[in-house]
């Protein structure tokens, strides 16, 4: 630890900022929440980790519409190494799964137009108790580059999390070194923050192009509530950090799987949108239903994440109405066009029933008097034009959400 200590104050003024990355959310697909750690081949060779699954999910990718969408980033998880090192210290990918290597998945990745990413630890092992990269950080970012990586998720098991605010800043120093542009997808403050520990949010931003801030999203609607009521609480006032570079993430998205109803999936899309959040798929998208497909490659709710300000949306209010009528969370994000904002009306209610919650654009900090068109992103159908004064109205299903554009007239 004294040599990443040293080495640190050698390079206190680098910012990863500089890398000329993340400019706007990363999009992808990413192999952890729907293939977690399966490696076992001979027994499951459609769903373990392996070269093969990469590519299938690639293919898909181009060929079904989801790059041309902006889904452009391929990325390998955790478990695609063997559990031991070669002679020199370096990564070995697990020769069985991966017989040709991580530089030919790379180089097929890049024929398709897409780009491609890898994970690694910050401690002696990884999350899955493989090789970490605890005193191989140069030779594994030397490695990475080597391979063509073009996205780095950088995890913090089995390391102490006080030692993430010296050891990040190292291997982002030490990508950066590698002299190829590696976007640096960081869960530092993620270590700090199951510990109670304090976070330094604006050292993590200036040194990560996306940063894990909460748990591990699993495949419930409790966990994407419990996500999105941390970002609403903004407790340390981490959504201010958000933008153009450094992205606070709240992990991937799950619309396609086998926790979310229709409306639910519709939530995590739309709030992710609105977080300007990392929106990195997590779904077999050889058996993916049409309705969550055409979510995914909703066109509008993509441009709102991908709005070129990177402003993570604010909660405003939480508001319990009388008689069971509806458990709302009131969003509200400032757009890059001059005067536009986007307004998300989530029910938490299960009552079974849609709910509306009736208020004013004024109400929620939009004064333009010549008012607004507001438009449904979802769907992109014109609602109306209304002043700051006038009542607005949003119905929204059970666990749903009305998601809106309001442009000053």
């Amino acid at each position: 630890m004294k040599v990443i200590i040293s080495l640190c104050l050698f390079i206190g003024a680098v910012s990863a900022l500089n890398n000329g990355l993340a400019l706007t959310p990363p999009m992808g697909w990413l192999s952890w929440e729907r293939f977690r750690c399966n490696v076992d081949c001979v027994n499951d060779p459609h769903n373990c980790i392996s070269e093969n699954l990469i590519l299938e999910m690639a293919d898909i990718m181009v060929n079904e519409g989801y790059k041309d969408a902006g889904y452009v980033y391929v990325n390998i998880d955790a478990c695609w190494m063997a559990n031991y090192t070669d002679e020199n210290g370096g990564m070995v990918p697990d020769p069985k799964r991966f017989p040709n290597g991580p530089k030919y998945l790379a180089d097929k990745i890049h024929a398709l137009g897409m780009k491609f990413g890898m994970y690694q630890d910050l401690g002696r092992l990884t999350c899955g108790g493989y090789p970490g990269s605890e005193f191989h950080m140069q030779q594994y970012a030397q490695q990475f580059a080597s391979w063509g990586v073009d996205l780095l998720k950088f995890d913090g098991c089995h390391s102490n999390p006080r030692d993430g605010d010296y050891g990040y800043p190292v291997m982002e120093f030490f990508l950066n070194k590698t002299g190829r542009q590696i976007l640096y997808s960081c869960e530092w403050p993620l270590y700090q923050l199951f510990k109670q520990e304090y976070i330094n949010y604006t050292a993590v931003a200036a040194g990560c192009n996306t940063w894990r801030a909460y748990h591990d999203i699993q495949d419930s609607w409790d966990s994407v509530k419990e996500t999105l009521d941390f970002w609403g609480n903004n407790s340390g006032n981490f959504a201010s950090l958000t933008g153009p570079g450094s992205f606070s993430d709240p992990d991937m998205l799950i619309v396609g799987d086998f926790g979310l109803s229709y409306d639910q999936q519709r939530v995590q899309m739309g709030m992710w949108a609105m977080l300007s959040a990392p929106m990195h798929m997590s779904v077999d998208l050889r058996n993916i239903d049409p309705k969550s497909k055409a979510l995914l490659q909703n066109r509008n709710v993509i441009a709102l994440n991908q709005d070129p300000l990177g402003y993570t949306a604010r909660r405003l209010l939480v508001y319990t109405a009388p008689r069971n009528q509806g458990i709302f969370n009131v969003w509200k994000k400032v757009l890059y066009q001059q005067g536009s904002y986007a307004l998300a009306f989530v029910n938490y209610s299960d009552q079974g029933t849609p709910n509306t919650y009736t208020t004013t654009l004024g109400q929620l900090g939009l004064t333009n008097a010549s008012g607004y068109n507001v438009t449904e992103i979802f769907s992109g159908m014109t609602v109306g034009q209304f002043r700051p004064q006038d009542e607005f109205k949003a119905t929204v299903n059970p666990e749903g959400i009305y998601l809106v554009k309001c442009v000053t007239m």
